[in-house]
């Protein structure tokens, strides 16, 4: 078992045991949905309110993972416009991060809706669509995301336009999304 394998196993039976529904997604979906690729961390979106941070944070900790005090006072991060806390477990002198993305809009609502289960890593666990898979790596828009991308047009073939299209302009890639529309053809 790998360290990330670890952590997928640990944070999944963690979230299961506390019944919040989750859907893995980054790298992990990319290697389901796409070309598979090195990853050195997993991401997750979580249906979490607020005031369960306390208790999440405490099962986390017992499981051995670090939470930043700054997170544990109720401070979030935010990437696209959504919030994420990060945990960390540490193996043999190096970090392995989760970035937990919290289920506070409509988007990640029906996100979580559609998600699918999958065996990844040995273990079968709930996975974001493809098509939401894509709509979050324009979000981010890094150079590496742009790549994961047209690897899973490549690998899925037809997709769910439609589904994309609709959610596009409400999280401002459009653009984005008709560019890798035009370029997989």
């Amino acid at each position: 078992m790998t360290d990330l394998t670890a952590v997928i196993h640990d944070l999944v039976s963690l979230f299961d045991r506390l019944r919040l529904p989750y859907a893995i997604m980054g790298g992990i979906a990319v290697r389901a949905h796409g070309l598979p690729r090195p990853t050195f961390d997993v991401d997750f979106v979580l249906a979490v309110p607020r005031e369960r941070f306390a208790d999440l944070f405490a099962a986390i900790e017992a499981a051995g993972y670090s939470v930043p005090d700054h997170y544990r006072g109720g401070w979030v991060d935010s990437v696209g416009g959504m919030p994420l806390f990060k945990v960390r477990l540490f193996l043999e002198g190096r970090g392995i991060d989760a970035d937990v993305f919290l289920m506070e809009n409509d988007f990640q609502r029906e996100v979580m809706s559609r998600r699918i289960l999958e065996e990844v890593e040995g273990k079968p666990v709930q996975l974001i669509t493809a098509e939401d898979l894509i709509l979050f790596k324009l979000l981010a828009g890094r150079p590496r995301d742009l790549l994961d991308v047209k690897d899973v047009f490549f690998m899925q073939g037809q997709l769910e336009e439609s589904y994309m299209r609709r959610w596009a302009g409400p999280l401002g890639v459009t653009e984005q999304l008709e560019q890798a529309l035009a370029e997989r053809a």
